[in-house]
């Protein structure tokens, strides 16, 4: 029998079940959300982050339970889905679309216990990161490529919408391919969406009939690869290594690796050391790489190619440095010298040779 007093005999009896929730909270996996733009298929934009939650759950285990949302607009439907994640006991959530940049800011702001992490946003807040890839670095690097295949001098382009990740793409993929031919030229045709195989079709037919014979995307469906394989006309793949949509046909594919960046961000939500930041990863950092080359690419392109990504990811060659002259002849930006984030993160204007309106 105990010689302690009884009431201090109740109060450890009543602390045990406190005690016994506290661990079971501690043990309980940290439930991480992630919301997709587009079905999540076989390869794209979508896929890639896909394959990134995959690597997440794989590498942390029973320390995290993730689960996802696909196919979600852009807009209020957004805005439910993950004011839906946060409800449902979310610690972490994931928003991989421009276009989830509002709704994410709003609900963080009534789960201000909840991680929000936005991908190609620039608005933060105390709960809610940003994170996106440098993907004009690679776009360069397609560029080049395409540059040395194409004999028309003409690269056809379906783009989504005129934001400056996009147009970023554009110019740098000109930047890249004058290396090789100091006149090619870039024709943009806009579907004013990021999944719409229809509109991809439609603009790649179209960018073919304008005398294009290299096509590049920045949609979020392989259909302009297809397009390409079917028509015999060369392509670069995006997001994700699209040759198996056209083995004959596709030169390479800019590609993006969110794995390490998932796997990163979910261990600070459970060491405690989570912050609101900003990250923009690119060749040096792994999240851009280049997919294997097609062996229709000579060897001397090949050699080229690898000399530029290592320059790259060194830091001595910077796609964006002068002379550049805009659409109207002025200079854009000036002999020697290099646009800084911030100017390319604000890029509103096409270089010259560059033909579509923004």
């Amino acid at each position: 029998m105990t010689n302690l007093p009884r009431r201090t005999v109740l109060a450890g009896a009543l602390a045990t079940p406190a005690l016994m929730t506290r661990a079971a909270d501690a043990a309980a996996p940290l439930k991480v959300g992630f919301v997709y733009v587009a079905p999540i298929g076989k390869a794209g934009w979508t896929y890639q982050h896909e394959l990134g939650r995959l690597a997440l759950q794989a590498k942390l285990g029973d320390k995290v339970k993730t689960s996802y949302v696909a196919n979600v607009s852009e807009g209020a439907d957004a805005e439910r889905v993950i004011r839906q994640m946060a409800s449902d006991g979310n610690g972490l959530i994931f928003t991989t679309s421009f276009g989830f940049m509002n709704p994410t800011i709003k609900v963080a702001a009534s789960f201000p216990k909840v991680k929000f992490e936005h991908c190609t946003g620039y608005k933060r807040r105390v709960n809610v990161a940003t994170y996106s890839a440098r993907f004009y670095e690679g776009r360069y690097l397609a560029g080049l490529v395409a540059g040395h295949m194409s004999k028309k001098g003409v690269i056809g382009y379906v783009a989504a919408f005129p934001i400056p990740e996009v147009v970023q793409g554009i110019n740098a993929t000109l930047l890249g391919a004058r290396k090789a031919n100091p006149n090619i030229k870039i024709k943009v045709v806009w579907t004013s969406s990021w999944f719409d195989p229809g509109k991809d079709r439609e603009a790649a037919d179209t960018l073919i009939s304008q005398g294009a014979d290299v096509l590049m995307n920045h949609t979020d469906s392989p259909t302009t690869v297809q397009v390409g394989e079917e028509k015999g006309v060369w392509t670069t793949g995006y997001d994700s290594d699209m040759s198996m949509y056209g083995p004959k046909t596709c030169l390479t594919s800019t590609t993006m690796i969110w794995d390490q960046y998932y796997i990163k961000r979910a261990n600070m939500v459970l060491d405690g050391t989570w912050k609101s930041t900003d990250t923009w990863g690119g060749v040096g950092s792994g999240m851009i790489r280049m997919a294997p080359l097609n062996k229709a690419v000579p060897a001397s392109v090949a050699k080229e190619l690898e000399t530029a990504t290592s320059d790259i990811a060194a830091g001595r060659l910077k796609p964006f440095v002068g002379p550049v002259l805009n659409q109207a002849g002025k200079v854009a930006i000036p002999s020697g010298q290099a646009l800084t984030d911030q100017q390319i993160l604000s890029m509103n204007w096409f270089a010259q040779g560059v033909e579509g309106k923004l």
